[in-house]
């Protein structure tokens, strides 16, 4: 399947983006050096307890899919974090709005009806007019683009705002349509968002820069291969939109840490546990032990060779997925990893006694984050169903049983909520390293 096609199928809401971790960019061998990350948010990320989150732009945030991996993360890391997330993207939006409306009615409906306390904006790709820059057309999106903050401001006192800098049209992997290319034009486009979110005091998102570099070092692994990164030049597949989660984590302070142990088997103690709790530590015939993290590993389908080049060619892994496991004193050359029973890796214990990173294992610790990820996807399938197929076409329409349609939709969607927070709870998991031939 094109990373295209599923990019519309999440989209038109028929099929759940289902993720699957596998070791295809082979075990990490370092223990990460970031800070740990803790069952509530620290002080440092961005996100707080309460908060609720609405994404605004255009079509590119309309496939929910940077959305859902920036939602699926925080869900993950923070289990017992409390905040809300409504994806409010709409294809071919501009700053002046678009097909779901003008600016004032989208802002009205679309967000300030949520009463967020954060917002995101990411809006240009439309607004540029996919031509050279032309600084009518450019005053325009200044204009409207001011608007919007203000007007969101003025009726929510208080919110923050994150402002996105527009992600790239690739003239990278494909030569430009015109002397200078179109993401040129996003560039100066992003360096107004940047000053104006410096100005205002607001946080900034750069989905562009890292999201190029990437497509320069995927085209030079496999050129082929990398234009499929943003198969349609404009919209990215999966790869591409989870560098642009990063970059949005990056901006809200988001740890790589999903947790850290060290043991050392030859004293048989636990040497530290971040943000993990090791129990029931035994040396008989290898080394076992139960370890309950306090967070997950983010789902990314490293089967999906798209999505492994693009994490190849980026630092995803880690700045944001480290799940470190190191084991010292083994006195076997190599060992069996073995998690809940089941096989998830073989190493040598140099390998050990250096560090693996679990989050690039298929692990039970990998499946439960998956079923997290595919409730985000649900739940989002069930809000855009609501307010795309029944809230706006519907509005004229004068029928006294369409406020209890929405409200039971809103029911079903807190319904999937629920077990999406229930299911990212972690669990004890039972660690075996069994010695082997």
């Amino acid at each position: 399947m094109s990373q295209l096609r599923h990019a519309r199928q999440v989209k038109s809401s028929a099929v759940v983006f289902v993720l699957m971790l596998a070791a295809s960019l082979g075990a990490w061998s370092g223990v990460t050096s970031a800070a740990p990350a803790q069952s509530a948010a620290p002080v440092s990320f961005y996100l707080k307890s309460g908060d609720r989150v609405v994404f605004y732009g255009d079509s590119i945030t309309d496939q929910r899919l940077y959305t859902t991996f920036v939602e699926s993360y925080v869900v993950t890391r923070f289990p017992r974090l409390k905040v809300s997330f409504v994806h409010s993207g709409w294809g071919g939006d501009r700053v002046t709005g678009g097909g779901g409306g003008p600016i004032d009615v989208r802002l009205r409906r679309d967000v300030i009806a949520y009463q967020p306390t954060v917002m995101t904006i990411m809006l240009g790709m439309n607004d540029g007019s996919y031509r050279a820059y032309d600084q009518q057309i450019f005053n325009t999106y200044a204009e409207g683009y001011k608007h919007i903050i203000d007007t969101v401001k003025s009726a929510l006192p208080g919110i923050r705002v994150t402002v996105i800098e527009p992600s790239p049209f690739d003239d990278v992997t494909r030569p430009p349509q015109f002397p200078g290319g179109y993401n040129a034009v996003l560039v100066r486009y992003s360096e107004f968002v940047k000053q104006l979110g410096e100005q205002d005091g607001l946080a900034v998102a750069d989905m562009n820069t890292p999201l190029v570099a990437a497509l320069e070092k995927a085209k030079a692994a496999d050129a082929e291969l990398a234009q499929r990164i943003l198969p349609d030049r404009v919209h990215p597949g999966p790869g591409g939109h989870l560098i642009m989660a990063e970059a949005l984590l990056k901006a809200w302070n988001a740890p790589a840490a999903v947790s850290a142990v060290e043991i050392d088997a030859a004293a048989k103690r636990v040497v530290h546990a971040d943000n993990a709790t090791v129990t029931g530590l035994k040396a008989e015939n290898g080394l076992a032990w139960t370890e309950l993290d306090q967070s997950l590993p983010m789902p990314v389908d490293l089967k999906d060779a798209v999505v492994a080049l693009a994490l190849r060619s980026s630092d995803f892994v880690h700045a944001l997925d480290q799940e470190a496991l190191q084991v010292t004193g083994l006195t076997a050359s190599n060992y069996q990893l073995k998690i809940d029973g089941e096989d998830v890796g073989r190493f040598s214990k140099e390998q050990l006694a250096e560090g693996v990173n679990l989050a690039l294992l298929a692990t039970p610790m990998a499946r439960q984050a998956m079923a997290v990820h595919e409730l985000t996807v649900k739940h989002n399938n069930v809000h855009f169903a609501r307010w795309r197929n029944v809230e706006v076409p519907l509005s004229d329409l004068p029928s006294p049983d369409k406020r209890a349609a929405l409200d039971a939709l809103d029911k079903v969607e807190a319904d999937v909520v629920a077990e999406q927070h229930a299911a990212a709870l972690p669990k004890p998991r039972h660690f075996e390293l069994v010695p082997v031939p």
